[in-house]
């Protein structure tokens, strides 16, 4: 569908978008006219856990005033243009309130060390194939789950006082309108949401003693939550707009927004590609059984009642925390001249399991990967450029693994890849993927989390139509960003690939 095909709007219409990440939050304006959208950053603010008497958390206060301020530029800018505003971020955390609406705590950040031993406690109290029929989702000990339990076990007093369970971007929902519920792409990460009967696992959630009177109505993508506090109107400028959902779930959101022609079928793959990276297909029910158990996958909820059936991989965490080592050995560097580097190091000589347990949140990752690669008999890395070049190629030949496990659960080829997230504009990676899938790769956008956020928004104010819609508009407003890499060298890749698997039975899950 071309953009002279959409309705035809003479003025600009404005969305805000929130998007939080684990390094940084933003305010964007995803401006829509006649069937193109077009982004501009309004204001950018650091993100990252602060440490706290021994403890990983979030500043959330810090962040409310950020997003407040850049509502304020939105405002003073856009002005009686803009239709609404809505919050995407990162799965797993919450916050909870009391009943008279004061924060308990200060929400903990899911690399918190707490949570550490909490899979193998919970198996004790619940079987493991058990949790996964009532929940779908992939097994780690950062799953809102896990942290739940922890809590449970070690401030059980805050949870005696909690009167409302909110996941990260409902709680600024709140902030903004009032609301309190929670959407269902951010709930379907928790695992205590049921993948079949689409609302929270409440028998799971007594199994565990975890008080189920908590837990809000779960509500879909583009709802329409309410119009903005008074007080948040005062603060800011902006007028009393609608607050929607957008997919709050960033990798929902960014799934939403892939430009694939091919909406309803399962033969593409995608990867959101950031410090996570979350790969997998788009289908119409959750997938269960012995094999998805087996293969360790999860099923996160996605838009129009889809599922995003799909695996957590590291991602470019690896690469941030060894450019992080590498500052603080006094070799500063931009992450253009990282690739560089990684380019000119030699193929495959040091591979690493991407997902290992060590590498999810170590004191230095670069030590960390040395300490591995000595105890399964791998080459430790010399260089920064071989260091950097053992993430990469070892993120591909992850992605290969998974990907052939998504086609076997699923019976059906996948033909294309799209790369979407900050980490598309990573060429070296790309290459590496579709080197090592054999599959050829679509990088872009690279904005398609606010794009995502932005275009449901958009469809919940009936200025656009289907998802298949929303992804047509994408395809045509960002052409230009997008870019092909053809599987080439594959029968190099395809020797090394059993040498990977090999450390991944050698490594620590």
């Amino acid at each position: 569908m071309a953009p002279s095909d959409y309705k035809q709007t003479m003025a600009e219409r404005v969305y805000l978008a929130v998007d939080l990440g684990a390094e940084s939050g933003r305010v964007i304006a995803g401006k829509l006219q006649n069937g193109i959208v077009s982004l501009e950053e309004i204001h950018r603010f650091p993100n990252g856990p602060i440490n706290m008497a021994g403890t990983r958390r979030w500043d959330v206060l810090r962040l409310w005033s950020d997003i407040q301020d850049g509502l304020t530029l939105a405002a003073r800018k856009f002005g009686d243009s803009i239709v609404s505003v809505g919050v995407d971020t990162w799965g797993v955390d919450y916050v909870l309130l009391s009943k008279s609406g004061e924060v308990l705590g200060q929400p903990y950040n899911y690399r918190d060390p707490r949570t550490t031993g909490m899979l193998a406690h919970a198996f004790t109290q619940v079987a493991k194939p058990d949790i996964f029929a009532q929940t779908g989702v992939q097994f780690m000990e950062i799953n809102t789950l896990y942290q739940v339990i922890a809590m449970q076990l070690k401030d059980p007093e805050l949870m005696a006082h909690a009167d409302r369970f909110l996941m990260m971007p409902d709680f600024f929902h709140w902030l903004l309108c009032g609301s309190r519920v929670v959407e269902f792409t951010n709930a379907t990460t928790t695992q205590f949401f049921h993948p079949t009967h689409r609302d929270w696992s409440y028998d799971l959630l007594r199994k565990f003693n975890i008080p189920t009177s908590i837990f809000p109505e779960v509500v879909p993508p583009g709802t329409k939550l309410g119009r903005l506090r008074d007080d948040v109107i005062v603060r800011t400028g902006l007028p009393k707009i609608d607050v929607v959902a957008p997919p709050t779930h960033d990798t929902g959101a960014a799934v939403a927004a892939v430009p694939t022609e091919n909406t309803g079928h399962a033969n593409w793959a995608y990867i959101s590609s950031g410090t996570w990276s979350l790969i997998g297909v788009e289908v119409q029910e959750a997938v269960l059984g012995p094999l998805a158990l087996e293969l360790n996958v999860t099923n996160e909820g996605g838009v129009d009642g889809t599922y995003r059936l799909l695996k957590n991989v590291m991602g470019l965490w690896l690469v941030q925390e060894c450019r992080r080592s590498f500052e603080r050995k006094g070799r500063k560097y931009e992450y253009a001249e990282l690739v560089t580097l990684a380019q000119a190091a030699e193929p495959f000589r040091t591979l690493i399991d991407p997902n290992d347990h060590e590498f999810l949140s170590p004191d230095d990752m670069a030590t960390a990967i040395e300490a591995w690669c000595r105890r399964v008999g791998e080459p430790i890395p010399e260089t920064d450029g071989q260091l950097v070049r053992c993430c990469l190629e070892s993120l591909a030949f992850k992605y290969r693994q998974v990907l052939k496990g998504i086609e076997e659960l699923t019976g059906t080829p996948i033909e294309v890849i799209h790369v979407v997230g900050g980490g598309g504009k990573n060429e070296i990676l790309n290459q590496f993927t579709a080197s090592a899938s054999g599959k050829p790769v679509i990088a872009g956008p690279t904005e398609a989390t606010a794009l995502g956020n932005v275009l449901i928004q958009a469809r919940a104010a009936g200025d656009i139509g289907s998802l298949a819609e929303i992804r047509d508009v994408v395809r045509h407003s960002y052409q230009h960003e997008m870019k092909s890499f053809p599987a080439h060298d594959t029968a190099a890749w395809d020797a090394q690939y059993p040498r990977f698997l090999g450390l991944l039975r050698k490594g620590v899950i």
